[in-house]
């Protein structure tokens, strides 16, 4: 069966929605606007929240299993992470002809502690590698409240202390060859190769560069106009669903 999922039913966050900490990787799961009560679900997702470790795309796999995820769309939150893992996780996105987006889930909670249903708000932050797992989709919508923001690839490890680390001749050829993998990903994702070159333009000891809206067009990173809509029956939730040193573009965190 196919999941599919309006795109264009982004709301504010209920009041009585729970508080939810950040993960400590990446954290799929699927979700439903439609409060609990045996209501069949109008709309559903997968919400994709957390940095991008050397397990997330590992992760994923074992999330989708063997559900069919054609026409799913997938809902990015996250400051990025590892660029090999983030590169294998877009990968398999396109394998599936999901669709992409940017966007904060939040559940919502009943009296009693339970799950009542989800909500979206476009008010999310799209931040380093994620830019580049949202170029997976087949489909990419960043909504207008939305940012996509960029810069370098860096060791991960030494990501904190950039500008005071030293760096040894095997480390700069890992950054490069780091480089030119994500440039042939750009490429064969369809995004354009002037997505790469804006973000080398920033080092990680300075702000990330949020990318405009007619730059998220020009280099592809989205692919569709902010009226844009995904719409059908939604099909039920599949219940097989189951929850070294790399270079990394990933926001520094205090």
């Amino acid at each position: 069966m196919r999941a599919v999922a309006c795109l264009m039913l982004f709301a504010g966050v209920a009041s009585a929605a729970s508080a939810q900490a950040n993960p400590a990787t990446m954290r799929f799961e699927w979700n439903t606007d439609v409060a609990s009560c045996g209501a069949p679900p109008s709309h559903t997702w997968i919400s994709a929240v957390g940095p991008v470790t050397e397990t997330t795309a590992a992760d994923f796999e074992a999330f989708a299993g063997r559900s069919d995820l054609r026409g799913a769309v997938i809902v990015l939150d996250s400051e990025g992470g590892s660029v090999l893992s983030a590169l294998d996780l877009g990968r398999a996105i396109r394998r599936r002809e999901m669709t992409t987006t940017v966007g904060k889930t939040t559940k919502v909670m009943c009296a009693d502690g339970t799950v009542s249903h989800s909500t979206l708000s476009p008010k999310a932050d799209c931040e380093s590698m994620c830019a580049f797992v949202l170029l997976g989709g087949v489909h990419r919508y960043v909504p207008t409240e939305a940012r996509v923001l960029v810069h370098q690839i860096w060791l991960g490890g030494k990501r904190k202390r950039s500008l005071e680390n030293q760096y040894t001749a095997n480390e700069v050829s890992l950054v490069q060859r780091d480089l030119a993998t994500l440039a042939r990903y750009t490429i064969e994702m369809g995004g354009n190769i002037e997505l790469l070159e804006t973000a080398a333009r920033v080092p990680p000891w300075e702000p990330l560069y949020p990318l405009s809206r007619d730059e998220l067009r020009h280099f592809a990173v989205a692919t569709e106009v902010p009226s844009f809509r995904l719409s059908a029956l939604a099909a039920p939730i599949p219940t097989e669903s189951t929850a070294s040193q790399q270079t990394e573009m990933q926001a520094p965190r205090p």
